[in-house]
């Protein structure tokens, strides 16, 4: 019998991401190679320099390597991987570095526009590094001299895929290896709402005049860089950006920056309050009829209609010389001012995946 919901709130609880899951089971078989020690839990350091205690399930030497895993634990988050079993295979290699493998599972990019090449495993740059900069550490400890090959699992991965956006964009056979911070932070609309009022309360009583709502850790990183802000005046507002401008109306704060990445500005641009997947996708037809707008031709229009992400889209137009991400940036400045109070300023910036800007608009 399923367990009755709380009558009083309580603190939701965060898991850890399949990137921090990856990483937990390949440094634990890798261990197991280079000095033998078998443990049943592993510490790992996340991006933001949290250490954190993983369960293993297994670890055991198999073939001509050995092999560790855990189940992975979302915390209160819905996710379609919470209680998967994640594994990672480790094998020895002559040459320094870390080769990357696909195993059962795990998916294969086989369309362009995405962060990583054709043919590569759908193990994405943080996971990737997290994975690189443990075993490297690993390494110096026990003066190896060689590299690894990681071929990281999930158990029914394949048809967990199924669940998402997965073979939509071209990741066939299984899922992908995920993860910024490390931590997944439970979808909860009340409670991260709730937060992103405090926030935006506590700036404005410690005196802040300009705050900067982003959707996470690259546009929170490109508004630190862009204008210095400290941590009390960045605005965690992840895929809630209604909860931001309707929250201004309450407290109107002077000056609003949104920051976040191009996909996502071009929601807002649609008139999504919400940017998440569930609730709002990506309107390629718009963004065509946007580039016509400002100048790009049939061909062009037709080719961001077919083209398999926004982020492809977008330099489908860069290509051609159209400027989409500061035409989307418009769009979305229009639709925020149509919610905010007139004596709140506000500009808005895209970013790709690598926090560069392709967008913007708004104050000067």
């Amino acid at each position: 019998m399923r367990e009755e919901t709380r009558e009083q709130p309580a603190p939701l609880r965060s898991g850890l991401t399949t990137g921090s899951c990856a990483t937990a089971t390949s440094l634990a078989a890798a261990r197991l190679l280079l000095t033998g020690q078998q443990h049943d839990a592993v510490h790992i350091t996340l991006p933001k320099g949290k250490v954190v205690q993983m369960r293993l399930e297994f670890c055991q030497l198999r073939d001509e390597g050995a092999e560790a895993g855990t189940l992975k634990d979302a915390g209160d988050d819905p996710d379609v991987t919470h209680g998967a079993l994640l594994y990672s295979q480790v094998r020895l290699l002559a040459e320094p570095g870390v080769r990357f493998v696909a195993g059962t599972g795990v998916g294969t990019v086989t369309r362009p526009g995405l962060v990583l090449a054709v043919g590569e495993p759908a193990i994405n740059p943080v996971p990737r590094k997290m994975i690189n900069d443990h075993l490297q550490q690993l390494a110096n400890e026990c003066a190896y001299p060689g590299g690894f090959e990681v071929t990281v699992n999930v158990r029914d991965g394949e048809t967990l895929a199924l669940k998402t956006m997965n073979p939509r964009l071209g990741i066939l056979g299984g899922l992908s290896i995920l993860g910024t911070s490390g931590i997944v932070r439970p979808f909860s609309c009340s409670a991260y709402i709730a937060s992103i009022h405090q926030g935006i309360d506590v700036a404005h009583t410690n005196g802040y005049t300009h705050v900067a709502a982003c959707t996470g850790n690259a546009s929170e990183d490109t508004m630190r860089r862009v204008y210095n802000l400290p941590e009390i005046a960045l605005i965690e507002m992840g895929d809630f950006v209604g909860a931001v401008l309707k929250h201004l109306r309450k407290v109107p704060v002077p000056r609003l920056t949104l920051c976040g990445g191009f996909g996502k500005i071009s929601k807002l641009a649609a008139g999504h309050m919400d940017l998440h997947s569930r609730h709002s996708s990506i309107d390629l037809p718009q963004l065509a009829g946007w580039a016509a707008a400002i100048g790009a031709d049939a061909p062009l229009q037709q080719a961001i209609v077919g083209a398999n992400t926004s982020q492809q889209a977008l330099a489908l137009a860069h290509a051609a010389g159209i400027a989409l991400g500061d035409e989307v940036c418009r769009h979305a400045l229009a639709f925020a001012r149509s919610v905010v109070p007139a004596q709140v300023q506000v500009e808005v910036f895209a970013i790709d995946r690598q926090g560069g800007i392709v967008g913007k608009a708004g104050v000067q």
